[in-house]
């Protein structure tokens, strides 16, 4: 069956998720209408086709564990000069997505690998274009702001020819869970830190 290219991400709502996708294309961004407005909590990951019904096993069983979070967005944020992004930034349920994350990528679990940097939750809005887009999207959505209940995370396949991410799976917190950013034996908010560029 070969090999396909995974993530996992939270999905940014409508209005919002549209909203920056198309500020995304505005400033140059070819990636923009390829990539759905997201958080990542697992980057692109190649696995082998025939795992996919464990994988998602695996991932409904985090998300049964969990359960819905305030996430709210807020100003933007730079990786430059160590990475060619800029986003924007989650100020309110960081700490859930670091949770879900570190579960999603779990040593015992079928998507367990090492992070290039460390995890940072963000919304990205331009990447890898000239220097002067990248100031002007940082500029622009200095004063962005949105916020949403999280219900869900969702699986995502890149399109082996085209490149476009596509949701194939998605996976609602189920009721009564320990929280996906509250373990039962932390004791731990769901609100996290202004995440500062």
């Amino acid at each position: 069956m070969g090999t396909v290219t995974l993530g996992v991400s939270i999905a940014v709502p409508e209005p919002y998720g549209s909203l920056l996708q198309e500020r995304r294309a505005s400033f140059g961004d070819p990636a923009a209408h390829g990539i759905p407005t997201h958080v990542t909590l697992l980057p692109p990951t190649e696995a082998e086709a025939a795992d996919l019904p464990a994988i998602e096993a695996h991932l409904a069983s985090i998300a049964t564990g969990g359960r819905p979070f305030p996430m709210r967005l807020s100003g933007t944020g730079t990786f430059r000069p160590l990475s060619p992004v800029v986003f924007v930034q989650v100020v309110e349920g960081a700490s859930a997505c670091s949770w879900l994350q570190k579960r999603v990528r779990d040593a015992s679990g079928p998507l367990t690998r090492e992070l290039q940097f460390p995890y940072h939750p963000h919304v990205t809005v331009a990447h890898d274009i000239p220097e002067a887009a990248m100031d002007r999207a940082y500029e622009e959505l200095a004063d962005y702001e949105a916020s949403w209940i999280c219900g869900s995370f969702a699986l995502y396949e890149q399109g082996r020819l085209d490149r476009v991410w596509r949701k194939i799976n998605e996976f609602p917190f189920g009721a009564g869970g320990t929280g996906p950013a509250v373990p039962a034996q932390s004791g731990s908010t769901l609100d996290a830190p202004s995440l500062q560029p």
